[in-house]
Parts: C-alpha cells; structure tokens; sequence
C-alpha cells in the first residue's frame, strides 16, 4: 500500500492506495508545514489520527507533498518525523509544486499555488524548474491566504476598511490588539492564522449588502493587487511565461478566477486549469504514472 498525502500549511489530506490505485482510506489532519512548526507539533499532528496510527505499521511507501518543503533543513526534519511513525516505510518528501504539477498537467506549463501561502514553478514536460526558493509568509508568498489576512488587518487598523465591512470584520473576528500580536509573534502557525482572516473576502456574512459598489471594488482592487504582484514576481520570471498555460492551484485562485482573468489579460499570458484541491489530480497521476 502507498500513502500519497497533499500537505498544506492549514490542512493534510491524506490519501492510502493499494497495488490497483484504489482507494482505501481518504482522511485530513492539520497542516504540516516542517517550515513553522516543530518537530513535536508535526509528530502529535499526525498522531492524533486514529486513521493514520492504524498505519503506521503496514504502509510500505509515504510519498509527502507539501508547503514548507523547498529547502533542505525542514524536509529532512519532516522525513525524520514520517519515518519515526511509519515504520516499514521508504518515505520521500517533496515540495508542494510537484504535486501542482502532477494535478495540473502532463505538458510544459508554469503551475501556480495559491493558498494558505504561495509558489510557482516552470513544468517543461520533464523536469520542475524554480525561479527563486520561496522565502514565506513574511517575505513571500504574494496574493495568498496570509497575505490577504495581512492586508485585511492593516486596512482595519488604518481606516482603510470601508466602514460597513469594517464593522462585519469586528464581528466576526477578535481584533483585540494583544490578541493579534500574540497569535503572530508567540504562537504557531502564523500564517494559517493570518490565512484565516482571508475568508472574509470569499465568504460573506449573512448580513453583508448584497452589490453594495463600494464593498464590491474595495475586495477588487485588494484581490487585484496581490494577483498582479504574484504575476510580476512569480509568473513572468520564467521567459516561457509567454508562451505556455498558467495552471493554478488552491482555495484563493478558485475563488478569485474571475479577477485572475482580468489580471491576466495585460500581460499577454494564457490562462489554463484552475484546481481548487489538487489530491484528486495527484490519485489520477499515481494510477497512471506509478502503479
């Protein structure tokens, strides 16, 4: 059997397949991104999966895909913790644009993630080439979920906020300011925590006015500027941009598409798969490619 698992910084979805490609076991734990969390949180993350114990000792292959997994200390500090529980398992760990580009596609392409964090890469139909290592959700990670909690935040703070969706943002969210540093500066995960604030863009309050001009151009034009931002620092760095589909991947690019076109068109660059979860993409590319 062979345990396939899509790791982002938020969520896991994990995924045991047996010699055919069928599935036998479909379950989700918490993010593991080796990138900000240590190596104890990793272990109990996968732990407290009563799914996943049962397996720790009868998976023969783990191959983990997943954020934070780009440079070379929080993938051997992940492979660590994965072989430690899996015992009779050979494991490999990769970044989270390999498995983008099996979900996405078979023939040269840049594959765009847009999640709890961000990335891209350059598919030429064998080989994954970077443009620059990622650096994070502080230095990087443009047009993503924290990026967007970030920006929803500051405008908060700063007046910037129209003040009808500003006085939703107070209710759904603890803004207390103490609160805010603390979840930031002194806990784990920031950047789930920060992604989590960008859900109020996607998902409207059951009081929020419906076609209200100024709220529909204010998320806009917020959406807008971490998309072309993304597409200046992560898209058009590889010359083949120009010239082969842009595949994208994640909660915030499913649900920004229509501004991802609009983006897009100024630039000259084709759109091509949006996929929101790439596991079912990666369970077709290992029936085919693996089995």
């Amino acid at each position: 059997m062979i345990l396939i698992t899509d790791g982002g910084s938020t969520k896991c979805d994990w995924i045991l397949l047996d010699e055919s490609g069928n599935v036998m076991l479909r379950t989700r734990t918490l993010g593991l991104n080796p990138a900000v969390i240590s190596e104890d949180e990793l272990k109990f993350r996968i732990k407290d999966s009563e799914a996943l114990r049962a397996l720790f000792d009868k998976v023969k292959i783990v191959d983990f895909y997943g954020a934070g997994c780009g440079t070379k200390t929080p993938t051997e500090l992940l492979k660590k913790v994965i072989k430690s529980l899996f015992i009779n398992a050979a494991v490999t760990v990769s970044e989270d644009t390999v498995a983008a580009v099996y979900a996405a596609t078979q023939e040269p392409g840049v594959i765009c993630i847009l999640g709890t964090g961000s990335n891209s890469c350059y598919f030429d139909g064998t080989e994954i080439h970077k443009s620059v290592e990622s650096l994070g959700y502080i230095l990087m990670d443009e047009a993503s979920g924290n990026y967007y909690g970030k920006r929803l935040i500051r405008d908060y703070f700063y007046n910037k906020m129209p003040a009808v969706l500003a006085k939703e943002f107070e209710n759904r969210f603890d803004l207390n300011a103490d609160t805010i540093k603390e979840n930031v500066y002194k806990k784990a995960n920031p950047n789930m925590y920060l992604a989590s604030f960008a859900e109020f863009i996607f998902n409207p309050g059951q009081n929020r006015p419906e076609n209200v001009m100024e709220i529909n151009g204010y998320f806009y034009a917020l959406i807008s500027e971490g998309i072309n931002k993304f597409i200046e620092r992560r898209i058009l760095c590889f010359k083949e941009a120009q010239h082969v589909p842009i595949h994208f991947i994640g909660s915030i690019a499913h649900f920004s598409e229509d501004i991802i076109r609009d983006c897009m068109k100024p630039y000259h660059i084709e759109l091509g798969h949006i996929i929101r979860r790439p596991i079912d993409g990666l369970i077709e590319y290992y029936k085919q490619k693996r089995l």
